[in-house]
């Protein structure tokens, strides 16, 4: 179609106005609608939260980097935080080994255990330790998981992990010991590969801080990530003291950690365990450049 104006003192002018929209009957405002609809679906809405306190991040691969340092885990095992801006969220590392966690590797989950943005990435198996746990425990800021060596025993035999010195006190409000085929049937691969086992585990955890999982390692929880790396550095050590200390008394004469004890020397800890955490990650680190 052609339309002329004329202008206030210019010649008339004409030009064509492109049938295309019009013979397709869609405005130019329902197309951007339309567009925009689609980029919108295209977004998960867990990748629009708040990033995460950069701090926290470094302080999540710092932690994993401590945790090989100490022993506590090797090549296997894994540590997640609490997302500080969305709180049914975590961090958790891609699936690799812990001592060599970087910033880039760290990775938001939703309370399900799903990548918010996977990127191709591969994912820890049992990261549906955390997530059940998080549910579980709004308290619980952080959780570790390992195959911590002196701890294994443990959980093969009947007797319990308690608290033989002031460090690890916090063994006082229990240890349970997880049998997953209570929960999984007597041919699982020993794993936390499913919700419902991680929830099952969760269950077995209770309101302790460390449940030792049978043939398979511990889940140390806190309620701040330095508390947790600090638990289960020290669940690892009363593993081996009290070890050495019923092998010194067989018959079992052996003095723990009465509860009170437990309970003060607890509370006594968690103001002082960031002396710790300071030379764990110094040296940690240190070993890394």
């Amino acid at each position: 179609m052609r339309r002329a104006d004329r202008g206030q003192n210019g010649p008339v002018r004409e030009y064509r106005r492109t049938p295309r929209l019009r013979h397709l009957g869609i405005s130019i405002k329902a197309v951007l609608f339309l567009v925009m609809g689609a980029v919108m679906t295209t977004i998960p809405a867990e990748a629009q939260s708040p990033t995460a306190d950069p701090a926290l991040i470094d302080d999540l691969v710092a932690a994993n980097r401590i945790l090989y340092d100490q022993g506590v885990v090797d090549g296997f095992g894994h540590v997640s935080v609490r997302h500080d801006k969305n709180p049914e969220h975590f961090l958790l590392a891609r699936s690799m080994a812990p001592g060599l966690v970087t910033t880039n590797d760290i990775m938001e989950f939703d309370r399900d255990g799903n990548a918010v943005d996977p990127q191709g990435r591969t994912l820890y198996l049992e990261r549906f330790i955390h997530s059940e746990i998080y549910k579980a425990r709004p308290e619980v800021k952080a959780v570790v998981h390992s195959h911590s060596p002196a701890v294994i025993p443990f959980g093969v035999t009947s007797v319990p992990l308690r608290p033989i010195f002031h460090l690890s006190s916090f063994l006082g409000a229990g240890a349970p010991v997880f049998e997953i085929r209570e929960a999984g049937g007597p041919a699982t691969d020993i794993l936390i590969r499913t919700p419902e086992l991680g929830a099952a585990l969760s269950r077995t955890l209770g309101a302790a801080p460390v449940a030792l999982m049978r043939g398979h390692g511990d889940v140390v929880v806190a309620p701040s990530l330095k508390e947790a790396v600090f638990r289960a550095v020290y669940t690892e050590v009363n593993a081996r003291l009290e070890a050495e200390a019923l092998r010194l008394a067989p018959s079992g004469q052996v003095t723990f950690l009465n509860d009170e004890e437990a309970a003060k020397a607890t509370a006594t800890n968690a103001g002082v365990l960031i002396r710790a955490w300071d030379l764990w990650k110094a040296k940690a680190l240190a070993a890394t450049r």
